[in-house]
């Protein structure tokens, strides 16, 4: 069973309080927060405020994912305000290790993130290494963009990887993932799921929760 990691980007933030107890009631394991700094992307999200608010509100997982050009520089920030894992992009380190020991030696878990049009062959040799890593089924930016399929082998790729080799690392997918495809990607490898306005957009946070960890 998968665990499940609604992304408040899509939710209500005025009301934010409300929508990560209501998430957390409908069975949400993780709360996904997508920080962008409008140069790695080209939207602007949120900062380590906003880390700080959720922990207040809740004890979940805090999965901190930074989609910017200098991840060094916000992983003290975010550590600080309550985040549990932070995920970095691989294409915008040369060598990714510097990074992961800086994030473990916040506290955090360190995870390494994959755009969809990058090869899983930059971040495979670290499979034995990070905690997690990520696999994007959109193009980042913004919430509400339909699921890439190609997303599908690269996660049954390292999927196949962890077998070999036993490692322990989690495989979390992101972006365009609802009710009705998530038993893809979870039987295509996916441990973690990210879902926003396939969750937040919905009117049953729990009925959608539950057929997702029911039909995978």
């Amino acid at each position: 069973m998968p665990l499940i990691a609604p992304s408040i980007l899509a939710a209500d933030l005025g009301r934010l309080d409300r929508e990560i107890a209501a998430v957390e009631r409908a069975g949400a394991d993780w709360i996904h927060i997508d920080v962008m700094d409008g140069h790695f992307v080209p939207n602007l999200t949120m900062g380590p405020a906003v880390v700080e608010a959720c922990r207040r509100l809740t004890r979940l997982t805090l999965d901190a994912h930074l989609m910017v050009d200098n991840p060094d520089r916000f992983v003290e920030p975010f550590a600080r305000a309550g985040a549990d894992v932070i995920s970095f992009h691989r294409e915008v380190v040369d060598d990714p290790e510097p990074l992961l020991r800086q994030i473990e030696g916040a506290g955090c878990k360190a995870a390494i993130a994959i755009n969809p049009d990058t090869p899983i062959e930059t971040v495979s040799p670290y499979i034995d290494r990070a905690a997690m890593l990520l696999v994007m089924s959109v193009h980042p930016g913004f919430a509400g963009q339909a699921f890439i399929p190609e997303a599908l082998p690269k996660l049954r790729a390292l999927r196949d990887l962890k077998q070999r080799t036993g490692s322990t690392c989690l495989l979390e997918v992101d972006g365009g993932i609802k009710a009705d495809n998530c038993s893809e990607v979870v039987a295509a490898g996916a441990d973690v799921v990210v879902s926003g306005s396939g969750i937040f957009g919905q009117p049953d946070y729990a009925a959608v929760i539950a057929a997702m960890k029911d039909g995978a």
